[in-house]
């Protein structure tokens, strides 16, 4: 992949208009909701309904496997409408299956089959909304700044997993284990609120002439993503690392929190902490890529974040322990923060335009299985070999990814 020629300087911050701004803060308030209610659906689990390890486990990967399944339709569906409108319904569709939880509880019905159900409908909505987000950005946002918007989205997102949890876990403490998923409930309505007054007019996508929906719409995103000669291993780097990051998390917890006798405020320190670097990365990003180009920032980024994992397999108790974690998720999530919106503006620009919501979904669906499937199979791997040498397994896996990424870089797509 060669290096896209330099343009013009991004990183300064400037406006980019008011119907952007009403997007972003709709973002904000989601995503902050959605942190404050991290780990609540294993705490209420284990709180309220008195579940067991494989219940939890269970909990843990069959929402998102499911519901990764159940989003495959959605995205031609997507598609062929128009962007905002299928945003707000899936805001809604998330409130109110959130809002389930909580009325359940008070009134004595909430069982753990709500909750996987609960945590599948949101999976899937999930996916169609980022579909349609995608799109949506492209649509209010000129080229030249769909960089310094999707670096904007990392640093919020970035922000609130800094301070969201912490919160979460305070509330949680005073006011019971369903009360940060009510707030995760009311940040989706607020978010719907903020997207429907975002105005002006939206052209309804043309559809194509036959059936509403082919049996080949439903695969068209993964076959435009295995076609293209950049997007396909970039799509097949991504989702490795993302699985192979995401997999061993519960395996550390173990590790931290029964192995090596760290605190509950320690364990949550070691993660919140480092997300400073979360928005370190995401403000140098346009820089960059303005200096550098998008193609050696990919290139670059993408390698560096792979090499920190591997040392977690080396953690030792006390307070060397809680420095060395500190410091390599600072260095994972730096790296991260900086790869993440050169790669969401590279995905805008050279998917095919009729293909851009379809694309989107296919790369959120596969991004959900990898990640159920690894992290089934590395808590077997654990079960036999012990977390240890489980998160290590994945830390050396991950230092082969780098040669799933592109080496050159075609025209962009109009």
């Amino acid at each position: 992949m060669t290096t896209a020629p330099p343009h013009r300087e991004t990183g300064r911050r400037r406006s980019l208009g008011p119907r952007f701004r009403r997007l972003w803060a709709a973002y904000a308030v989601s995503t902050y909701g959605t942190w404050l209610g991290f780990g609540a659906f294993p705490l209420i689990a284990v709180l309220a309904l008195d579940s067991g390890p494989a219940q939890v486990a269970a909990l843990a990967a069959v929402g998102r496997a499911v519901g990764a399944v159940l989003a495959v339709p959605l995205g031609p569906w997507v598609e062929f409408r128009r962007k905002r409108p299928v945003m707000v319904a899936m805001d809604l569709t998330r409130f109110a299956a959130l809002a389930s939880v909580p009325a359940a509880f008070a009134l004595g019905w909430l069982g753990l089959g709500q909750l996987l159900v609960v945590s599948v409908v949101v999976a899937a909505a999930d996916i169609a909304f980022r579909a349609a987000s995608g799109a949506c950005l492209k649509e209010l946002v000129p080229p030249e700044d769909l960089l310094v918007a999707n670096g904007r989205f990392e640093s919020t997102m970035w922000s609130a997993s800094m301070v969201g949890p912490p919160l979460g876990g305070a509330a949680i403490g005073v006011f019971g284990p369903v009360t940060t998923v009510l707030a995760d409930a009311v940040s989706h309505l607020l978010s719907a609120l903020g997207i429907r007054s975002i105005g002006g007019t939206e052209p309804k996508p043309p559809r194509p002439a036959g059936p509403r929906l082919r049996a080949r719409d439903l695969f068209e995103g993964w076959r435009h993503i295995l076609g293209h000669p950049t997007l396909r291993p970039l799509f097949l780097h991504t989702i490795v690392v993302n699985g192979l990051i995401m997999a061993p998390e519960p395996l550390l917890a173990l590790l931290l929190l029964r192995d090596l006798g760290f605190s509950p405020w320690q364990y949550g320190l070691v993660f919140a902490a480092p997300c400073v670097g979360g928005l370190l990365g995401a403000r140098l990003a346009p820089r960059l890529v303005a200096r550098y180009g998008q193609g050696a920032v990919l290139r670059s980024a993408g390698t560096l974040r792979v090499i920190w994992p591997l040392g977690l397999a080396f953690v030792q108790p006390g307070v060397p322990g809680i420095a060395l974690v500190i410091t390599l998720q600072f260095g994972l999530v730096t790296c991260c923060a900086l790869f993440n919106p050169v790669l969401a503006t590279y995905r805008l620009q050279h998917a095919d335009p009729a293909r851009l919501a379809r694309t989107l979904a296919a790369w959120s669906v596969s991004t959900s299985a990898t990640i159920a499937a690894l992290t089934a199979g590395w808590g077997l791997l654990a079960a036999v070999t012990g977390p240890r040498v489980a998160i290590a397994a994945a830390g050396v896996a991950l230092l082969a990814t780098p040669l799933l990424l592109p080496r050159r870089e075609p025209a962009k797509t109009p």
